[in-house]
């Protein structure tokens, strides 16, 4: 046989095992019904480019490992005392300056289910029975602390801790799907993400594939008890911050790359706005006591993930090859999980970039908490929470 013949024949084998799948590795085997949409990126020319080519975070120290699975966020009580983070297995834990106590959960039934699992994702086959809180925030006037749970909604929980209690669980009729970060203004009310109404957060993978738009951003009332629907159709709404007059408030959309500005006080009241577009893809914000912000970046997204946003048909048609769901994953991840953390103005000016491009120290982060000259970042994939002195 020819060469030629040979590579025909090892295209047509290959061909046959991409549109058979026949050891399901496709991302969306058994999803037939699976739709991705188009993410409205702004130009490749306009995102950020600027680096850390010193990897600055890379001089993290590492902190609790194998003590506590996917910090995602971290939270100081308002005598300073902490930190609390919620945790994959549905806890929230406390740092009483020499170890780990349980402080609160968020779900009723718990069992043997919710024992402690070698890694944070082992957790996801069980985090709608035992909970998954994602955002804390302490209401400064009461002390009680507030969790946004990816399945139970939000909750808050006293000064004393245990089981927390329902607060919100749907706004016009639509129940919460993937509750996912909060921040609380001076008068209590709390504004909060429910990143989308059809994916779950054990269902995260298929949310960052579809380009899903179902994404809200919503505000709840403590005195009338009122939960609304600030903006809708997002795509991965996520962290949110209010600015340290209380002015407006900003939030993260994970899909896009950008910060938004939602207007609470002026002329532009109940509005939003692009404050900046961002390199990657934003998790959790956090607003420092000069009033900057400080973004979490899961990755620096690649032509090839801002490309598959623009072409859904592109995107899934790699969707449908037979690559696992962990590849894919790292496909859109660059290549490797690799930290990035900036700081930004009011105005939405880049003042500072801090990463591990490689991955060594700090191979993700989900939040990042400035306290004392120091920077806590939990992950909502890692074992460990990392510490960088600022100074």
């Amino acid at each position: 046989m020819s060469a030629a013949g040979v590579f025909a024949g090892i295209f047509l084998l290959a061909a046959l095992y991409c549109g058979l799948d026949p050891f399901h590795h496709s991302v969306l085997h058994g999803l037939p019904d699976f739709e991705v949409v188009k993410v409205d990126m702004p130009p490749w020319s306009e995102l950020p480019s600027e680096r850390d080519t010193h990897n600055l975070l890379q001089r993290s120290e590492i902190k609790f490992i194998g003590q506590i699975q996917g910090p995602e966020s971290i939270a100081f009580d308002p005598r300073g005392r902490g930190p609390y983070t919620g945790v994959a297995d549905g806890r929230i834990l406390f740092w009483d300056g020499r170890s780990w106590r349980d402080f609160a959960y968020t779900s009723p039934n718990r069992s043997e289910l919710c024992g402690v699992q070698p890694s944070p994702l082992a957790h996801l086959e069980h985090e709608h029975v035992c909970g998954r809180p994602l955002g804390l925030r302490f209401d400064k006037r009461t002390g009680d602390l507030y969790i946004a749970d990816a399945y139970f909604g939000l909750m808050k929980v006293g000064p004393e801790g245990g089981l927390a209690t329902s607060v919100a669980t749907e706004a016009e009729g639509i129940p919460f799907g993937f509750t996912n970060d909060l921040d609380i203004d001076d008068e209590g009310n709390v504004y909060f993400t429910d990143s989308s109404t059809k994916y779950q957060r054990r269902k995260f993978l298929h949310l960052v594939f579809s380009g899903d738009g179902s994404g809200r951003l919503l505000k709840y009332n403590p005195t009338t008890k009122e939960t609304t629907v600030l903006e809708k159709n997002l795509q991965f709404p996520n962290g949110v911050s209010l600015s340290k007059d209380g002015s407006f408030f900003v939030f993260c959309e994970g899909l896009i790359g950008r910060l938004r500005r939602y207007w609470l006080r002026g002329n532009k009241a109940g509005t939003s706005e692009t404050l900046t577009n961002l390199p990657g893809f934003p998790d959790n914000v956090r607003t420092n006591k000069d009033g900057e912000f400080w973004v979490a970046i899961h990755a620096r997204r690649s032509l090839y993930t801002y490309m598959c946003a623009l072409y859904p048909k592109a995107r899934r048609f790699m969707l449908r090859l037979p690559i696992p769901a962990k590849i894919q994953y790292l496909l859109h991840s660059g290549g490797r999980l690799h930290a990035i953390i900036m700081k930004l103005s009011p105005e939405g000016k880049l003042l500072q970039v801090l990463e591990d491009s490689q991955g060594k120290v700090v191979k993700a982060v989900s939040e990042v908490e400035e306290r004392d000259g120091k920077l806590w970042m939990g992950s909502v994939l890692m074992p460990f929470m990392a510490v960088y002195e600022l100074s």
